[in-house]
């Protein structure tokens, strides 16, 4: 009987919702408006990253060089302030396993800390780690 009042508890929560917002109206709003606008885009980076890191990933991109960790850090805590502030809690990134199919991996930007409240963190080891084969899912990949 107990998963059935959890049941009915979550269907009552869904059906009682009643969003922090109102719902964007498409038509009062072009899309152009709009479109982009929680993407870490490179105009959003070179108003956030000191120039010297901008460039750094300017390359990464344009030509495919490596990131250097010390960028990493500074691109990954602007990454992260950016979204936080957007109210992100989470993040994914897209990779390509030896499948030849695309997958994704979601994290958090939050850790909970041992007294009860959480820690913003993300590095830069996080953000330029690869992930060759997906063997660090429970399937192996």
């Amino acid at each position: 009987m107990k998963s059935n009042s959890a049941r009915l508890a979550a269907i009552a929560a869904i059906t009682s919702y009643k969003p922090s917002t109102p719902p964007l109206n498409f038509l009062d709003t072009p899309t152009k408006d709009i479109f982009g606008v929680n993407v870490f885009s490179n105009e959003v980076m070179k108003e956030r990253l000191p120039k010297a890191a901008f460039k750094a990933v300017m390359r990464t991109i344009n030509q495919g060089a490596k990131l250097d960790s010390v960028y990493a850090d500074a691109v990954a805590t602007a990454m992260k302030d950016w979204a936080i502030e957007k109210g992100a809690t989470h993040y994914a990134h897209v990779f390509y396993p030896l499948t030849g199919q695309t997958a994704e991996k979601h994290d958090s930007f939050l850790s909970p800390v041992s007294d009860g409240q959480t820690l913003a963190e993300f590095a830069g080891k996080t953000l330029i780690q690869g992930e060759p084969d997906a063997s660090s899912f429970p399937s192996g990949g």
